[in-house]
């Protein structure tokens, strides 16, 4: 790359920023309210059980409705965000989050009333999964949405680290009930309001031009709009490239998802005692933080492929160093956040090379579809470790098979050669 078009790249970066920032700060709120509800109620299983009587799997079978609601409605999401826009779906799917997790406070004891709410829950909630939000950051940046994607898929992190001890304390100074009601009115709030005021998308900012050209409100940027180009649906699911995103980000979730879930009993098999197991949890979350932010400065700058392919490679590796033959706090430890650091680019790649490959022109029906297959991916990883840990009595062969599926991952990214540019500057998409 010579100096003149790194010189406009930067420029462009940097112009994309000052104009679309408020943008990506709404994002990065919204997608964190999509995951206060999963990454809190664990908080509420004691105090639930302990005034109804249920049982835990009563309490926390609704996280399996919105896995299977999120498998099927997903591809449908994208549809309506490409049609009418982040905006429209967002807004009103904040609103209703914030009511619906409120209603929870509300619970009569009725285990059918418990499961209703649920249901109703995981499909509003669908209204502001990552498909709204990658959608408005991919038609709006262009030289920076790398990074803008990784910030916005950090709010999901942020939230994992915040929600649960914040709960806590609500519940201990409110009561569970209240806390339900804090949480969604309150973290709703904080959500709704930048959406109201910045989030614009490429398709709202060129609804909102038409509709007013003479005089835009200085809160939405005014760039000049694109038309959007990219692969039709029926394409995409021939397309190689996108196939290759689509097993890959499959993989990765199963893999990252499982160990995950499974880390504090992987690593006291290493021989660690618990109460160090749950410090050590914390390196996950922060090395994936880490993870988002890096990959995404990388990605804009150099090969997206070779970026994201090494990423998850280097993943594979940090998965054996927590195998329990290695008796070494030092080395596991490393080896947790190494794979913090990689599986926290999973989202935030999926979602930039799914734009690089497909286009934007239908990008959230695309993305939908890799959607549903990370709900796939992250229902089955818990589940195929836990089965193999049942048969075996330990993780060894499940870290084992993460460590080659992470290289044929790897494989399947870097084979992806370089990103194409026409989608960048034409409005025709590829045959």
């Amino acid at each position: 790359m010579n100096n003149d078009l790194k010189h406009q790249l930067a420029l462009a970066r940097r112009q994309e920023w000052e104009q679309h920032w408020p943008l990506v700060a709404s994002a990065f709120l919204g997608f964190g309210f999509y995951a206060i509800l999963s990454n809190a109620i664990g908080l509420f299983v004691s105090p639930i059980t302990e005034t109804f009587g249920w049982s835990r799997t009563e309490v926390l079978a609704g996280l399996s409705i919105s896995a299977i609601t999120a498998i099927i409605f997903s591809p449908f999401i994208g549809a309506l965000v490409d049609r009418f826009g982040a905006r429209r779906i967002a807004i009103p799917g904040l609103l209703l989050n914030a009511v619906i997790i409120a209603a929870f406070g509300f619970s009569t004891g009725d285990p059918m009333h418990w499961m209703m709410l649920w249901v109703c829950q995981s499909l509003i909630v669908l209204l502001i999964k990552a498909t709204v939000w990658t959608t408005a950051i991919s038609n709006t940046f262009y030289a920076a949405r790398s990074l803008a994607l990784a910030i916005t898929m950090s709010g999901a992190t942020f939230t994992q680290a915040v929600a649960p001890p914040l709960a806590q304390w609500l519940i201990a100074d409110f009561g569970w009930r209240d806390a339900f009601i804090y949480l969604g009115l309150g973290w709703g709030g904080i959500a709704l309001l930048p959406a109201v005021f910045f989030l614009y998308d490429a398709k709202d900012r060129l609804r909102r031009s038409s509709a007013a050209s003479s005089a835009i409100n200085d809160t939405v940027p005014t760039v000049p709009e694109r038309e959007l180009s990219g692969l039709s649906l029926k394409q995409a699911f021939r397309d190689p490239s996108l196939i290759r995103i689509g097993i890959a980000t499959l993989i990765v979730m199963v893999t990252g998802i499982g160990i995950l879930v499974n880390q504090v009993p992987i690593l006291v098999e290493s021989g660690i005692s618990r109460e160090k197991a749950a410090y050590l949890t914390s390196l996950y979350g922060v090395a994936g933080i880490v993870g988002k932010l890096v990959t995404g400065w990388l990605m804009e700058r150099f090969e997206p492929s070779r970026v994201g392919g090494i990423t998850l490679a280097f993943s594979g590796f940090g998965f054996l160093l927590m195998l329990e033959q290695i008796n070494s706090t030092a080395l596991i430890a490393l080896g947790l956040i190494i794979v913090g650091f990689a599986a926290g680019t999973k989202l935030q790649i999926c979602a930039y090379l799914t734009g690089l490959y497909g286009g934007l022109k239908n990008y959230g029906k695309i993305f939908g579809v890799m959607s549903s297959m990370i709900a796939i991916g992250g229902g089955a990883g818990p589940a195929l470790a836990a089965l193999v840990y049942d048969l075996s009595g330990t993780y060894t062969a499940f870290i084992w098979a993460s460590f080659v599926l992470a290289l044929v991952a790897a494989f399947l990214i870097l084979g992806l050669g370089p990103k194409p540019v026409e989608f960048a500057t034409s409005t025709v998409p590829r045959k």
